[in-house]
């Protein structure tokens, strides 16, 4: 916006000052040189009143000399011959007209100008006593007649160049006044789509734009009263879980000893940890930047939990990758969670014997997590990447892989659906290590689908 008020403003004062400049140039031209040729026609003039006297060479020649331009070899007196005398006409001083010229002088009775070399001639016919017109040529070099053009010109060149230096400076401090507050609004926003719910705009510069801060405050009031209800609301219905929750922790005490009545109640008061950590993260007012875990012992921790079940429906499980600590900057509840939702769908959606894979790739800058079955695959990945959108039956919720999604988009990743090496689906969750959670997560899903555009994958019923 600035640049472009600056250009504009710079084209108009261009304008402007051409318009004005061009024709004042040439006036100031057409001056310097009527300015010359008068003052030839005045010395011309002071030769008429000698002329009408007399036509003798010797006080011509004087009043010739007494002349400005005679005494600096610029005037030539032609005398022609008398009537009764042939013979008798002279020239005094230097000629610079041709001969042409001075016939159609002295036949016109009329002042002219003609072209010389190095200059101009003005040529005077005046009047004798006996009838018979003398010429009086006066010569005007081309400086004189251009003397001072230059200058004015030079002049007028840096009147209308300041000009246009003067109003771009002026158009570049009033584009200042309208960027800056544009500025500051397209910054708040930026940080208030990254979560800086604090951030106001102070409303000054032109109407409009007080106008559109004020907008954005109001809605960034309003965005945090949002967000403020929906914690009040997440950490209301996860309380309400608590009465459920326990009679199951005390069903399950009655169970008696044994392995499926330990994961029972080792299952219950996981559930009770996250049903706490939901309600003390809801009720915080601050993002939480989480400290980061260990991948490879979060693995670890629920493939033991879920190898119980490996086992009763048959399944081969190999783990790759977690013999050594393997850092990532995910809390490591959110990570278990992730993990959950991954290995459940596969025991979920695949048929019982099917087998399954959880490698780890830790790279400089990123760790993979790869969890890999032989089942049948996923019909349309892209629906079940959005939220809600898929489609397991009953129990599913559709929110699964939108949770590994969102783990991996905090750390700037991505979550990619491929196809596996066992023949079946293949969840690719890669986390940077960089810090990258400020990436845009628009741009990230839009990645995300040009590169799983294209690929061809097994028909099967559609993820959860």
């Amino acid at each position: 916006m600035r640049w472009a008020l600056v250009k504009v403003c710079l084209a108009v004062t261009a304008m402007v000052v051409v318009a004005f400049a061009v024709p004042l140039g040439l006036v100031v031209k057409e001056l310097a040189r009527d300015r010359a040729f008068a003052d030839a026609e005045r010395q011309a003039a002071t030769i008429g009143p000698a002329l009408a006297i007399t036509t003798e060479r010797a006080r011509l020649q004087r009043a010739v000399a007494s002349t400005q331009a005679g005494g600096d070899g610029r005037m030539a007196l032609h005398v022609p011959d008398e009537p009764d005398e042939p013979g008798s006409g002279y020239d005094l001083g230097k000629s610079r007209a041709a001969k042409g010229e001075l016939a159609t002088a002295r036949r016109l009775g009329r002042a002219s100008v003609s072209a010389a070399p190095g200059g101009y001639a003005l040529l005077q016919p005046t009047a004798l006593s006996s009838g018979q017109v003398a010429v009086v040529e006066v010569f005007v070099p081309r400086g004189v007649v251009t003397s001072g053009v230059t200058t004015s010109w030079l002049v007028l060149a840096g009147v209308g160049l300041a000009l246009i230096v003067g109003a771009v400076a002026t158009a570049d401090r009033l584009g200042t006044r309208l960027v800056r507050p544009a500025g500051r609004l397209a910054d708040a926003a930026h940080d208030l789509g990254h979560g800086e719910l604090g951030v106001r705009v102070p409303e000054d510069g032109p109407a409009e734009l007080r106008a559109a801060a004020a907008a954005f405050n109001s809605m960034a009031d309003q965005v945090v009263q949002l967000l403020a209800g929906e914690r009040e609301l997440a950490a209301d219905l996860s309380h309400r879980l608590r009465t459920p929750l326990t009679v199951l922790r005390l069903n399950a005490a009655s169970l008696g000893e044994g392995p499926a009545a330990d994961q029972t109640r080792a299952a219950v008061a996981q559930l009770e940890r996250e049903v706490d950590q939901i309600i003390r993260t809801a009720r915080q007012q601050k993002t939480h930047t989480p400290s980061g875990c260990d991948a490879s012992e979060v693995i670890r921790d629920r493939m033991e939990f879920w190898s119980a079940l490996a086992e009763d429906e048959d399944r081969t499980v190999r783990l790759a990758g977690v013999d050594r600590t393997v850092r990532v900057p995910v809390a490591r509840p959110e990570l278990g969670a992730a993990l959950d939702a991954l290995l459940g769908n596969v025991f979920r959606h695949t048929p019982e014997g099917t087998a399954l894979a959880v490698d780890v790739h830790n790279g400089e800058d990123s760790v993979i997590i790869l969890v890999s079955d032989a089942g049948p695959g996923i019909a349309d990945p892209d629906a079940a990447l959005r939220r809600g959108h898929g489609d397991g039956g009953p129990g599913s919720t559709g929110l699964g892989l939108d949770i590994v999604r969102r783990v991996a988009e905090s750390t700037g990743g991505d979550l990619r659906i491929g196809r596996s090496v066992l023949g079946g689906t293949e969840v690719r969750v890669w986390l940077s290590l960089n810090g990258g959670g400020s990436a845009d997560p628009g741009q990230r899903r839009r990645g995300r689908k040009r590169k799983t555009r294209g690929r061809t994958r097994p028909k099967a019923p559609a993820e959860h």
